[in-house]
Order: structure tokens, then sequence, then C-alpha cells
């Protein structure tokens, strides 16, 4: 189920911004709404939202996303595997405010929703002088579900 209240602050947003909700944007949110945890590229963005709205086309998508963007609804995430990917940015936070753990071995992506940088970021402003706007953190490592794989191969 989509939160249509999201949906509204959302449209209230891009018109506050000088755009309007069309149905292909909304077709976009509603998409990153419903796979909030997917961390999508455009192109899938773009399949999801073809699903149900036939006659968009990719560059819409991306020009959506673009908007989204620079109405910091949306975080653009570039994990190693260099593919761009679309966050929705959860609302009243300052910054992205989550983390994420990549797995070296599936690829596997997850949400840490915890601000782990909040004292190193009150550090660098207080010894740099250096307002911090945002910050970005991912580990990469090997998840659960690898590790548990690798053991029962070595076990064997």
């Amino acid at each position: 189920m989509v939160d249509q209240a999201y949906v509204k602050r959302i449209k209230a947003q891009l018109h506050q911004a000088g755009f309007k909700l069309t149905p292909q944007r909304e077709a976009t949110v509603v998409s990153l709404l419903q796979n909030e945890a997917g961390h999508l590229s455009a192109e899938e963005i773009y399949l999801l939202v073809k699903e149900n709205t036939p006659d968009i086309g990719l560059a819409t998508v991306y020009r959506t996303l673009e908007i989204l963007t620079d109405l910091n609804i949306v975080n653009k995430v570039s994990f190693t595997d260099g593919l761009i990917r679309y966050d929705l940015r959860r609302e009243g936070t300052k910054h992205h405010f989550h983390h994420h753990l990549q797995c070296v071995q599936c690829g596997k992506i997850q949400e840490v929703h915890e601000d782990l940088l909040h004292d190193v970021e009150r550090l660098v402003e207080q010894q740099y002088h250096f307002h911090v706007q945002d910050h970005k953190l991912t580990f990469q490592g090997i998840c659960a579900d690898c590790q548990r794989r690798n053991r029962e191969k070595a076990d064997s």
C-alpha cells in the first residue's frame, strides 16, 4: 500500500518548485515508494513504471528522477558496481540518514537506519570548521546469507 499522504507532500514539493505531478511522475514516485528498500536503477524503475503506465519513456523516468534528486526527495547512490541507484530520502531528516551494507559476494544491499556519523560530523565541524550538509556511508563485506552458504560449502 502506498502512503498517499507522502505522495501528496511530494506533489506539494514539486508544485512549490514549479513542477506538476504528472501521471508519469506520480507513477515513478509510486514505484519508488513500493520498492523503497530496493535501491533501484533508473532502468529498473522504468520497467516497474512501464507495467502500469505503458506509454512512459525511459527519458521521462530519467528526467523525473533528476527533478526528484534536485528537490532532495531522492538520493543518488552509487555502489561499487558503478550503477547509479535511487533511494527515497526520509522525511524531516537533515541528512541522507541511513547507511548501507553491501555484500561483495551476492550484491545484496541492506539499510542501517541509524545516523552512525553524528559524532564524527560534530568533530569535523569543530576541528576543521567545515559545515557538513550530508554524508553517506557504505560498508562492504559479506552478508549473513553468504557467510552461511560459505560455511556450508566448506563443510561439505
